[in-house]
């Protein structure tokens, strides 16, 4: 399986934010704490360039928070400071200043060396659709927004929104497309709802999401519907499923289709409980590690 976007569109977007990368002194790379790889862009280090960056794993309440310890980690030791979120509630937005200010710290030094005046950082947000971009421009500007636009060196429709005194952001989020041929990939997006249900078949990601749930979070599978044991077949887990959760047709028989319509809903309510999807990275780390 293999899903492209318009090539255009990506072209556009990849073209877009580079362009505003020389406005910035930052970069806020947002992934979802739930599949903090297969929610980035795969071009990312390549359009990003040297460019100072901070990844923000949004939707950390959603996740296993043992995996987001260490996905941070697992960054961290690339050289990219990580730091878990939750754009929704405001959780850890705090900590976002002073780890800029860190990672800024010698370019601010140089600055102040030259006899320059250190001003407002300048940052943008980038990352997939859907991984909650505005929302962390919203709640970061809180209710304080104001705009300052016509800069020297800014383009005309380009404007800037003051977050507090120290940081001005870029007012539009840089957009990037995921793009993958691994199904897995699809499969994780599609749970996470960043990508539409319409993509793929609604059986074939329930079935991706119970394989998973089945080899590493077996006992919130069988406590959420009500099993004792896990069959081994497919079929049989979706027969039980069903049953549970009253999917049936006429004569008894279970609706496969509400069924997986149930599974993916429970899973992305975290009825499940938090879960980290992307786990084949981190399972490599430790292998190499050991």
């Amino acid at each position: 399986m293999t899903i492209q976007w318009f090539p255009g569109h990506m072209a556009k977007a990849r073209r877009q934010v580079t362009e505003k990368l020389k406005l910035v002194d930052i970069i806020f790379e947002l992934v979802d704490a739930r599949i903090p790889m297969s929610s980035r862009n795969p071009m990312i280090d390549d359009i990003i360039n040297q460019k100072p960056r901070l990844i923000l794993i949004n939707k950390a309440d959603m996740a296993d928070p043992n995996r987001t310890k260490q996905w941070i980690s697992y960054f961290e030791n690339k050289g990219i400071k990580a730091l878990a979120i939750n754009s929704e509630k405001g959780t850890g937005l705090q900590q976002i200043q002073k780890a800029t200010m860190e990672i800024l710290h010698d370019k601010w030094e140089r600055m102040r060396s030259r006899g320059m005046r250190p001003r407002a950082v300048r940052a943008m947000i980038v990352g997939i659709p859907n991984v909650g971009k505005s929302t962390l421009i919203n709640r970061l500007v809180k209710k304080n927004i104001a705009q300052t636009g016509n800069r020297p060196g800014v383009t005309k429709a380009q404007q800037w929104i003051k977050v507090g005194k120290e940081m001005e952001l870029l007012d539009t989020p840089g957009i990037l497309w995921p793009k993958f041929e691994d199904p897995e990939v699809g499969y994780r997006l599609a749970l996470t709802g960043a990508i539409k249900d319409t993509l793929l078949n609604l059986q074939d990601i329930s079935i991706y999401s119970l394989n998973f749930l089945t080899r590493y979070y077996p006992e919130r599978l069988k406590n959420r519907y009500e099993m004792e044991e896990i069959p081994e077949e497919i079929e049989q887990l979706f027969e039980v499923i069903g049953k549970r959760r009253g999917c049936l047709m006429a004569g008894g028989i279970v609706d496969y289709d509400k069924t997986a319509e149930v599974i993916i809903r429970d899973v992305r309510n975290v009825q499940l409980g938090p879960i980290t999807f992307d786990l084949e990275v981190l399972e490599e780390v430790k292998e190499s590690a050991d």
